[in-house]
């Protein structure tokens, strides 16, 4: 099969929703990924339950060159989400997120480049790449942080790595900047706040806006890091997937840029907060403890969504309290099924096999 979008992660939280929309709107989709973490076999399966042969699900890691080179060679685009996404998990292992986040991503810009004519890449980085935002003044007033001489942040700000997780991304995300410079590959890259939405499985080190929903309706205890002051502007996936696909058609109008992706500063709220508002909707109280901060912690992270909004005709469209409200009822649907356990890592047992099977 030629002609076709790669999703890398494509079983992921943001890559099946990416996905179930591509497919939706007629394109054939290779979902390339390792399957490894809680939930992508799940994601993976509802993605073949709705959209049969033209979804091939491949079970490749980016880390093995010659698996990902091949599937990169036929794509008429190339959307690269497979990361490993937790910084408590690269505080563990800094190995694996290293060879995860940044050598796979060299071998998909290696593999475009091979091409005569390379496809369009879109990466999707991280805010983390800001780092602690030293140069940003933040206090606390009130019940929030709040920073001293702006609203949000925008590209311009410096970046300041403080995690592995941080290293692996930045180093990446600026490795996709300069293969659009050095060798013409029409890049861009989204350095995106938190996300949440439909198919987001909520374990412990990923996903706190639904590990919060889940841990209230399970009914177990909720452990916020630091004093759960610290602000995120949230952003639901499906206004992420709208951007990234207006991102990847700008990609070869400006190839090289960088665009802050998340809910701007009408989506910001505190840690507290959302707990507080996930146990109205769901009408669930649990206990709430409190622990240190952890590594790479920002007290305050909003983004300043201007340059997305301007360039790609964009904007956030669904708001928290909406937002909050269908996450909720997707997590009430899905609880009884338990299909993802709630803390902890589990290797995927279901294995890929022929297209759409």
């Amino acid at each position: 099969m030629a002609g076709y979008t790669l999703i890398t992660g494509g079983a992921g939280f943001i890559g099946s929703n990416l996905a179930d929309e591509l497919l939706s709107d007629g394109r054939e989709v290779v979902v390339a990924d390792n399957l490894s973490r809680p939930g992508v076999s799940t994601n993976a399966d509802w993605l073949r339950r709705r959209h049969g042969g033209r979804v091939w699900i491949r079970r490749v890691d980016v880390r093995d060159a010659d698996a990902i080179a091949p599937l990169v060679r036929d794509a008429d685009e190339v959307y690269h989400l497979a990361a490993q996404v937790a910084v408590t998990t690269s505080v563990e292992d800094p190995g694996a997120d290293l060879q995860t986040n940044l050598i796979g991503t060299f071998h998909i810009l290696e593999a475009a480049r091979a091409r005569e004519t390379p496809p369009p890449v879109l990466f999707t980085s991280t805010n983390k790449v800001y780092g602690a935002l030293g140069g940003v003044e933040s206090r606390l007033e009130g019940d929030r942080y709040v920073y001293g001489d702006r609203e949000a942040i925008d590209e311009a700000v410096p970046l300041d790595f403080r995690s592995p997780y941080g290293c692996s991304k930045g180093a990446a995300d600026q490795y996709v900047v300069d293969y659009a410079r050095i060798y013409d590959i029409p890049t861009a890259v989204f350095r995106m706040s938190c996300v949440y939405g439909r198919r987001q499985w909520g374990t412990e080190d990923q996903g706190w806006v639904a590990h919060f929903g889940r841990a209230l309706l399970a009914g177990e205890p909720i452990t916020i890091y630091g004093d759960g002051h610290q602000v995120r502007d949230i952003l639901w996936v499906d206004d992420l997937v709208a951007a990234i696909r207006k991102g990847m058609l700008r990609a070869e109008a400006e190839p090289g840029s960088v665009y802050n992706i998340g809910g701007g500063p009408s989506n910001a709220v505190t840690v507290t907060e959302t707990v507080d508002r996930l146990s109205d909707i769901l009408d669930r109280i649990v206990p709430v403890r409190y622990e240190a901060w952890r590594t790479g912690d920002q007290r305050r992270y909003v983004t300043d969504t201007r340059k997305a909004e301007q360039a790609l005709r964009w904007k956030p469209r669904v708001g928290v309290a909406e937002g909050l409200e269908r996450l909720g009822a997707w997590l009430e649907e899905i609880m009884d099924r338990k299909v993802v356990p709630l803390r902890g890592r589990l290797a995927s047992t279901a294995e890929p096999t022929a297209r759409g099977a």
